[in-house]
């Protein structure tokens, strides 16, 4: 079983709220770590038909047979659920009743907030960190493939426990995907022009989010366009980062970045099936880029925290790529797919320290080499160091 990285976190907040609330991807391994983590708790599946209609029918008996608590999952299949249990934990306070898990970010958050506000943790947990991948299986250094590797094979948890062929399982999750969210989540009346336009999105990874280009692409009007990015950020399946701007006297991008959740899911898309194909593609530094921002992402949920990311970029075209908040400042990453270091990797730093000093904490490149080099003021790391097991937030 592979060992995750937010599990102390989820027990702590376990021993602190009533009820603690864990959304993230299909198959990121949610369900999997609430029954490991509490194995004593019966589990209650909302995807079965009978157990959906009983709680929806008739919540306060279904609840009522949990007295106890539960791990109840896919809480999003049963929306009038958190009201009842605001009530059953209100009347009994007791830390760790109720793991609720879902695969819909913003309409199960808007259940949870109004319901639950204040009486449940909310935790995200997104498929594999690469330091969780290699605690199973080390990453040969030696291998000049072993980057594009990871980044074709993406990081969903049953790719790597059960060795699948990583183009298959993208394949049938993809399908799953179609097949069961969509259906729950919106009316998509021409599925193959939906799979046109999640195609054209994966065309788009690290690049700057223009919905009205998009929406011609794909043949679509702008607003479908709108309503179906917002059911691939609901379902996971797409983030998009947000650009920084401060009241300055310089203009910024308002523009988010579009990326993927997992890299394996956009080198599927974008017809790459071997490691020799995304080393060669196009988007090899824009792949590499979205990798390197959701390992950002993803150490941050680890640690149960839930303030945004962001990039940087000015109307002159100075950019800088990840920018992670500590206290008021800013941690800032220049990513580069590149396997040796140029000096041009440190223009983007140099110019934000130059425009935004009392903002810029500090900074350092990330790079597709093996090697890591400890410049000032800018360290540079290899990739691999993110492979490196991360300390824990919880004692």
């Amino acid at each position: 079983m592979i060992r995750r990285n937010i599990e102390p976190i989820f027990r702590q907040l376990a021993g602190q709220y009533p009820i603690v609330t864990l959304v993230g991807p299909r198959q990121s391994g949610k369900t999997t770590l609430a029954r490991m983590v509490f194995p004593d708790k019966p589990y209650v599946t909302l995807e079965d038909p009978d157990m959906r209609r009983f709680a929806m029918e008739d919540p306060r008996s279904f609840l009522a047979t949990y007295k106890e608590g539960a791990v109840l999952d896919e809480i999003q299949r049963a929306p009038e659920l958190p009201s009842y249990l605001q009530s059953m934990v209100d009347a009994h306070a007791a830390p760790g009743q109720f793991i609720l898990t879902g695969s819909q970010q913003f309409e199960l958050m808007t259940q949870v907030s109004q319901s639950l506000a204040g009486r449940t943790a909310l935790l995200r947990l997104l498929p594999l960190s690469l330091a969780e991948v290699a605690s199973m299986r080390p990453i040969n250094a030696q291998d000049p493939l072993a980057l594009p590797k990871c980044l074709l094979s993406g990081f969903y948890p049953r790719v790597h426990d059960r060795q699948l062929q990583p183009s298959q399982a993208m394949a049938d999750y993809f399908a799953t995907y179609v097949e069961r969210d969509l259906r729950q989540l919106a009316a998509v009346q021409d599925l193959r022009l939906f799979e046109r336009f999640v195609r054209l999105c994966a065309g788009r990874t690290g690049q700057l989010l223009n919905l009205s280009n998009l929406a011609n692409d794909a043949g679509i009007s702008q607003p479908t366009a709108r309503a179906w990015l917002d059911l691939l950020q609901t379902s996971f399946i797409v983030h998009l980062l947000p650009p920084w701007f401060v009241n300055s006297g310089k203009r910024l991008v308002k523009s988010p970045k579009l990326y993927f959740y997992d890299t394996g899911l956009a080198c599927w898309l974008l017809g790459l099936r071997a490691p020799e194909q995304v080393q060669r593609d196009p988007l090899w530094g824009a792949l590499f880029e979205n990798f390197v921002v959701m390992e950002a992402l993803k150490d941050r949920f680890n640690q149960g925290e839930n303030s945004p990311h962001y990039f940087y970029r000015d109307s002159e075209g100075n950019e800088v790529d990840l920018l992670m908040p500590v206290g008021r400042q800013m941690h800032a990453i220049e990513i580069k797919a590149g396997a040796t270091v140029n000096p041009d990797y440190f223009k983007g730093l140099k110019r934000l320290a130059a425009h935004q000093p009392d903002m810029l904490l500090s900074g350092c490149v990330v790079y597709g080499g093996d090697q890591s080099q400890a410049r000032s003021p800018w360290p540079v790391h290899s990739w691999l160091t993110l492979a490196s097991p991360k300390p824990s937030a919880a004692p």
